[in-house]
This record gives structure tokens, sequence and C-alpha cells, in this order.
């Protein structure tokens, strides 16, 4: 849970200073200076005069003494409540005491506040009238310096303007950084080499502390201008595994690292006064990473969400990762959705979708009738319009939920109050129904209700959080009938979170917050329009020349909320859930032949099996190799008993050769053009070959004689597959063309004429195709990087996709034909999923990968090098290198078990590869 894990950290590093100061004291935007060891003079110059002992505290825009007892209560005075700042006994006032109290400093204000009394927190006391504190520094010769940077920064407070005044404040911390630097002695190795340092704010919910960040070839440091709460902030490159940049305060100044894979609370967030500064930092970290950890994208958790490796919550907390959500800013807080629709029913049924909230609707949209008067309102405002006056993330309602376990910074948003009791996280069936049916109350939900820690349901510290007008005490959260303790609550909100039901609409909701639907017409249509300003890009800061303005705008847009950055523009795909799995067979199909023939022979085999066997894939150990041609081999078939092997090549022959004899049984030329590709008509009687002269070519392998010709292209044929008595050929003549027929069965008998049944058209020349496992579906790759799915009941494109630099070498569906996998001339692996047409996985090489298999989650790809590669597309990285041709991998086949491997290189070889586990 992030926000009470980020709390916890912040409670270890108060222990490490052992204060009750913190910097949630301070209002918003305000920075923390210096401190010095003093006394805090009570009633002086009488019998009942004593001194308090503490610290003092310069800020921006006040100053704050706190005792070391923590009986006695920590004192905030705002500067802008000063009426006379200086030396206690000038002016003549106390004059005889001046001597006494040498190192004094005197404020006479008209407010001042008093928190955590006893430490316990609790809205701040205010005390109003004149009144004159005195405190005194231990270092009576700082005194004079003290005074002088609490005049100027009452100068700044009691400016009309809010602009002059954040400006004046600006300037002074500039200057104050500009005098100091990092201390280079705090290196954890003396043998580390700088590469840069500038200035920075770190930033942590609600508030920024400002200091130097430094960065070497080992580590990245940051120590706070103030040394609070700890003087060093030091993070191991080699720790690190996650950089994002950030906006913060609507500019791209921000910068976020991680050192884990998975959880949301980063381990530093820095937020940058110039942008160079920024990009150079992440550059460098950025470039450290490439050598150890692989990038990821949105793209590339999809694939890993959809395959099942990542659940539906941590599939969530990295897109609003991605998104610019922190646990750090809780303007940008991580958004959850409300899953569940029912807190009413003493069982919560996870089998019933009436159970479920509609993940296609926001909140706003969940009611019809409030929904239909937000309509009107919406049809009758002038331009820009908007549908809802608050938005479902904002800094008040993260808090909203989080008060019981993070008080502080509720009161520090609100000025030193709790909300009304009656408006405080009451009841989780109360807030439901407000967000169902409250004229402004939209908000969905945080990670942490879908998290194991209870604290933020349970009024564990005792606060004093005020009365209803029922006269019953705010307390713990009213939780619904189907939960028996928080505990309980929050592992049911977890098996909603993941069940069947969410995990086929969870696609829905991101397309609300995530993907197309956040913005534009289809945001319009979808009734999920909010105020343009939430919008990343809604203002231009730098644009408002008007420094009073331009704070205004920025204060209204943070307390307001932000709309997550937007990941998807295309509709996002749905989860693979048993109940959407295709009910073909699962099996790794040919690059070479869309569906292998004997398929029936192995009925009993297991998808578990099959997973065993590409789990160990890395295993493959070369058997035996054969070189049988005198080109580049280009296709490979296998009868069904795997006895007989089926290679055509570049020089123009088809060859049959036996496995068991290790023989050369047969070699057939058709013409003197290359043969591109080669497959098994079921029944192993007959081998069809395509080649370079523009035909196809029906070979009988019982009859040792061609038996027909399929004359049926005006430019080389390229592929050809076969599935149900349809012969589908693709063509450099930028056609796939389906055919209908049956060969002749006997050489002598007359020839049967094929029927053209459909002409896929393509702009370019097609190199590369592949069915789907029902045949449904097919897949083409150009030669000028695209790839289309084409649904073949209607012969109509699906998705075109222009996904590689260059020409597509080789495509292939999935088992369960969800994705698309295709390797190009650049280098690239991409995966699109096949519903929606969305690119949600790429992978690069230093060069073309040729050809492949896959199952789903690991690739098996030919080099131009002639190495084997290993591929895990789930975690983004190469998983093993195995030598093989001594040219390009040109073709390649694979069992029905997955075990055995045979291999075509330009080097002319045929070899194969088995598993050895």
């Amino acid at each position: 849970m992030a926000f009470i894990r980020k709390k916890r950290r912040e409670q270890q590093l108060q222990l490490y200073s052992k204060e009750r100061f913190s910097l949630l004291l301070l209002n918003l935007e305000e920075y923390y200076f210096e401190q010095h060891t003093a006394n805090h003079i009570q009633h002086k110059g009488s019998q009942n005069e004593r001194k308090i002992r503490g610290s003092l505290k310069i800020c921006s825009k006040s100053v704050i003494f706190e005792p070391d007892a923590t009986s006695q209560p920590i004192i905030k005075i705002p500067l802008r409540d000063c009426i006379k700042i200086g030396k206690h006994g000038e002016n003549g006032a106390n004059r005889h005491l001046a001597k006494a109290v040498s190192g004094g400093i005197s404020l006479i204000f008209s407010q001042v506040y008093f928190i955590k009394e006893h430490n316990i927190v609790a809205p701040y006391k205010i005390e109003r009238g004149t009144m004159e504190y005195v405190f005194e520094l231990d270092v009576s010769g700082k005194v004079e310096g003290v005074v002088e940077t609490l005049l100027q920064l009452h100068r700044a407070s009691c400016l009309d303007k809010l602009g002059d005044q954040t400006a004046m404040i600006t300037a002074i911390l500039q200057s104050r950084l500009a005098r100091t630097s990092f201390d280079k002695n705090r290196f954890q190795s003396v043998s580390e080499k700088l590469h840069m340092e500038c200035k920075a704010e770190m930033v942590t919910p609600l508030v920024t502390n400002p200091g130097h960040v430094c960065i070497t070839d080992t580590n990245l440091y940051f120590q706070p201008l103030n040394g609070y709460p700890k003087p060093m902030v030091q993070i191991t490159l080699h720790d690190v595994r996650r950089i994002y940049k950030r906006r913060h305060g609507l500019m791209p100044l921000g910068l976020e690292v991680f050192c884990t894979e998975d959880d949301l609370c980063s381990d530093v967030y820095l937020k940058f006064y110039e942008r160079q500064d920024r990009d150079d930092l992440y550059f460098y970290i950025a470039t450290y990473l490439e050598h150890h950890v692989a990038e990821r994208t949105a793209e590339g958790y999809t694939l890993q969400w959809q395959r099942g490796l990542l659940s539906n919550y941590q599939y969530l907390l990295h897109l609003n990762t991605l998104a610019d959500r922190s646990c750090n800013d809780l303007s940008q807080y991580p958004v959850f959705p409300w899953v569940v629709g029912d807190y009413s029913s003493s069982e919560l049924d996870l089998s019933n979708p009436g159970t479920f909230r509609d993940l296609s609707k926001p909140v706003g949209a969940l009611n019809k009738e409030r929904l239909e008067r937000l309509l009107t309102r919406y049809q009758e405002m002038p331009e820009p319009k908007f549908m809802y006056g608050s938005h479902y993330s904002s800094p008040g309602y993260v808090l909203f939920y989080l008060v019981r376990i993070a008080p502080e910074y509720m009161l520090c948003l609100q000025n030193g109050r709790f909300d009304n009791a009656d408006r405080m996280f009451n009841s989780i069936a109360e807030t439901w129904k407000n967000c169902l049916d409250g004229a402004t109350d939209f908000k969905e939900l945080i990670p942490e209700f879908y998290g194991d820690d209870v604290s933020f349901l349970v009024n564990s510290l005792k606060l004093d959080l005020g009365k209803r007008q029922g006269g019953q005490m705010v307390d713990d959260v009213e939780l619904p009938p189907w939960a028996r303790s928080p505990e309980d609550f929050l592992q049911k909100s977890r098996d909603a979170l993941e069940s069947d039901y969410v995990s086929e609409h969870l696609h829905e909701w991101i397309d609300l917050v995530f993907g197309y639907k956040q913005k534009g017409r289809d945001a319009v249509g979808a009734h999920n329009v909010f105020h343009p300003l939430t919008y990343e890009g809604g203002v231009d800061l730098n644009s408002i020349e008007d420094p009073d303005e331009k704070v205004a705008m920025l204060t209204q847009i943070l307390e307001f909320g932000q709309t997550p950055k937007q990941l998807f523009v295309t509709p996002h795909p749905r989860r693979i859930t048993p109940k959407f799995k295709s009910l073909a067979q699962p099996s790794s199909y040919n690059a070479s032949t869309a569906d292998t023939p004997g398929e029936e022979s192995f009925e009993d085999l297991t998808e578990e099996s099959r997973t065993l066997a590409w789990s160990n894939i890395t295993r493959l150990q070369l058997h035996e190799q054969h070189k049988i041609h005198k080109e580049a081999v280009t296709g490979i078939a296998v009868s069904r008993s795997g006895s007989s092997v089926f290679t055509t090549s570049q020089d123009s022959t088809l060859k049959m050769f036996s496995k068991e004899s290790k023989m050369l049984q047969r070699s057939i030329s058709f013409s003197n053009m290359a043969l591109s590709s080669c497959l098994l008509l079921p029944g192993d009687a007959t081998v069809v070959s395509s080649s370079w002269d523009n035909n196809v070519y029906f070979y009988s392998i019982a009859f040792g004689r061609r038996q027909d010709t399929l004359m049926g292209h005006d430019d080389a044929v390229s592929k050809i597959c076969w599935h149900d008595n349809r012969l589908y050929s693709a063509s450099w003549d930028s056609t796939v063309k389906v055919w209908s027929g049956v060969p002749a069965e006997m050489p002598g008998s007359r020839r049967h004429q094929f029927d053209l049944l459909a002409e896929l058209e393509h702009d370019v020349s097609v190199d590369t195709i592949s069915l789907s496992a029902a045949s449904t579906l097919l897949v083409s790759g150009t030669k000028e990087g695209t790839v289309t799915i084409w649904d073949l009941t209607a012969a109509t494109v699906l998705h075109q996709i222009p996904c590689h630099s260059g020409t597509v070498c080789d495509t292939a569906f999935s088992p369960d034909s969800r994705h698309v996998l295709s390797a190009g001339e650049d280098g690239c692996l991409n995966v699109v999923d096949v519903q929606t047409g969305m690119l949600i996985s790429s992978m690069t090489s230093e060069e073309p990968q040729r050809c492949f298999l896959w199952d789903g989650n690991s690739v098996l790809s030919g080099s131009q090098s002639g190495e084997l590669l290993v591929w895990d597309l789930l975690g983004g990285k190469i998983r093993e290198r195995i030598q093989g041709h001594t040219g390009a991998v040109t073709c390649m086949w694979m069992n029905d078990q997955c075990s055995s491997v045979i291999t075509g290189g330009e080097d002319r070889q045929i070899m194969f590869w088995k598993l050895q586990y």
C-alpha cells in the first residue's frame, strides 16, 4: 500500500532526527531554511520567568519553535501576522533586559498556532491578539543574521500580490542554493567519479525540500539544504530498476527513481528547476540502466497482463506509474476503480454480474437520472464545455480516504483543521451511495482499497475526528455487511478486483482513465468529459505572464486534481480469460506451414507438456546437420511420421531427405527459378511448393512427379499456407489469394481447376503470411513493413499496422489466436493484439530476425547471423543465444510435442535440434 508505506518511511526518518517537527507543519509551497538551538523565554522579567529548551526553525512563511519537551506544544507564528521583528531590547523595548537576553529575538504578532501538544495529532489551536515572544539563541552571534533573514521573509509575506510573494521567496531560495554546494565528503568512496551536480527539490506528499543533486559513476545523491530529515539521501545506481520523467506542477521538471519492480512507492522523487538538468540526469541513469535493466512500456505490461503474468492489481499499478501518477504527488495520486457495486448484501457473490459496477462508464454516468441533469447543463454550457465540476481524483479525495493513517497531511491541506465529521470517510456504503447520487461527487478509489494493510480503515491512533449529527463519534470506517472485519473487506475487495467479471471488463475502465475515451469525441460519447484544465496540456503556464494569475491557476489545478497522462489512443485489448480463450487446441505453429499436418496423432498431449517444452527451450542442442542444397534453404515440411523432411531452396529444387537413413532421397526441379516455401497436404501424399516464377507446384510423393501447377500470380509467390482444402498464396504482385479445390490424385487424370475465392489486395509486395488456428484470420507482412490482419470470412481488413521499417520477414498468430507476432528487417519483434490492433510489445535486436516459432510467451527466432535466439516476451529480454548456421537462418519447423526443431539457412544446410531435459 503505497501511501502507508511512504508514511512509515517518513516516520522512520523522523525517528532518525528525533523530532516532532515535520515539513507538513509548513504551509503549501513553503520552504524550511534553517534551524537554531534556542530557548523560548516566557514571562520575561517576572518571578515566573522560565526557559523552554528547543529548536527555532526559520521557514519561508513562518517561524516554528519545537520544544524538546513533548508535553509542550510546537509554536507556529505566521510571518504575515508579525507586527514587529527585531533584537530583543531594541528601540527602547525592554532595554534593561537587553544584556540578560543578549542573544534574544523578539517577535510581536497578532496570531499564533499551537500544534501537537503532548505529541497528540489534533486540529491546531489558535490564539489571537497582540503578543510578544522572545527566543534566545545559543549562539548569540547569529542573532543579527537571523533577524535580517526574518525581516526579508516578512517583507515577502506582506506583499499584496501572491505572485510577487512567490517570486521574492523563490529569489531568496535560489540565493541560498547558489551560496552552497554539494558536500563531496559525503561520497561513499573516494574513487567515485563526479558526473553532474545541480539544484533540485525532493518531493514528498504536499511538500518539497530544496537541495543539491549529485550523480557519480556509482551513486545518486540528494543533499537537503536544511539537512532535514537527514543530511543525505543516497541511491546506488546498481539498485535502480525504473526511472520516469514526471510532470510536477504541470511542468516537465520531475524525475522519479525506483529500486523495485512492482512497488508504487518510489525511492526518491526529484523536481528540478531547469528541464535540461532533469533530462541530463535522466539520460545518464537511463544509459546506465540500458546495460542492466530492460525498459518497460505500457504495451509491454499489457502483454504480461493479457497472458496472466501480471494480476489486475499489478497492471493498474504499472499503468498509474507510466501515467505520471505517484504516491509523492497527491494531485496525481494513483487511481483505482470502484469494482463492487453491492455494499448491502450479507454475502458477496462474485459469480453474479449484478454484484459489480459497470466498468464501461465513469462514476458520473452510473446514475442515469443524475447523468441526464448533467447532460442538460453540459448542452447549455458555453465553450469550453465539461460534464463534471469535480474530478475523480484529487488531494482532498485521497486524504478523505487516508485521514486515519495520515492525519497530519489532512491538517496540512486544510490549514490545521479536519473536515466536518459528517463529511468524513465514515462508511463504505455511504461513500459509494454519495458517488452514485451526489451532485458533485464522482471520485474513484485508491490502491489502498486493494492492498493488505487495514490501517486506513481503523482509527488505531485514537484520533478525535469529531462528532456526527446523530451524536456518534467518528471512529473506524463502517464496513458492508458482507465483510466480517477490515481484513476480510480488503481480501474480498482483492478477490473482486481479480474476478473473472472484472478481468473481462477492466479494459473498458482503462479506456476511460488511461485510454482513447479520455479525450475528444470518444470521451464525449462516453460521458467522460472533465474540466479542460485537468488534462495534460490543458494550460501552458509559461504563456501566463501575470505572476498572480499563474500562481492562482496552478493552485486551482493542483487542488482540483489532474487527469492521468494518456497511454493508449486505440481501444485497449481484453484480458485473456478461460471464457475467451480459443477453443482450438493450443500448439506451436510453424512459420512455414500454418497448420502442421498430423495434429490428430497427438490429441493426448496436454498444454502442460508443451509449456514444459517451451520453458526448457534454451536447452535446445544441435543433433545433426546436412548440406543438401546449393543455395539458401527457404522452406521445411515434415511428414506425420517424422521420417521424411522436404525442403525448398533458392537453387530451384525441392528435396526429400530421409531422417532415418540420413540420405537425400529425391531432388525435384520445376523450373529454373527459386522456390520460396513448401508444405505437406493432409495424408502426406502431396508436397506443395511456391516459386519465384509466379506459380505454385503440386508434387505427388507416391508417383514421384508434378501433378498440378497453379498459375495464379503476376509476380513471385513468396509464401503459401493450406487449410481445409483451401490454398492461401502470397505474392510480390501485392496480393494474397485464396483458392478452393483438390489437386488430382492420379497423375494421368484430369487436372483440377482451382477456383479463386478471394483476393486480398495490398499496396506493395507481400513477403509472408500466416493463418490463425481456426483459419478464420490471416496475417500478412509487406515489403514496406506493414502487418495486416484479415477476416477471411468476409475477406476484409481488421487492422493494418505499420509497425516495421523495412520488410516484414515473418508473421504468426499465437496458439490462442489472440496475438500476432512479426519479425522485421529492422530487427524488431512486435506483438499486436488481434482484437484491437494495438501494438502491445516491441523488442529490438541488433540484427534482423528472419524467421521464428513461438508459443505466445516465448520466441525461438533465427537471426541474420545464423544464431538461434530465445526471447522472453513477457520479461522483455533475450534469454539465450545458441550458435547455429554460418549464414542467416531462413526457415524453421517444430513438431507438435515442441521437442524437435529443424532449421534451414543461407549456408545451404538443414540442422536438426532436440531439447535435452
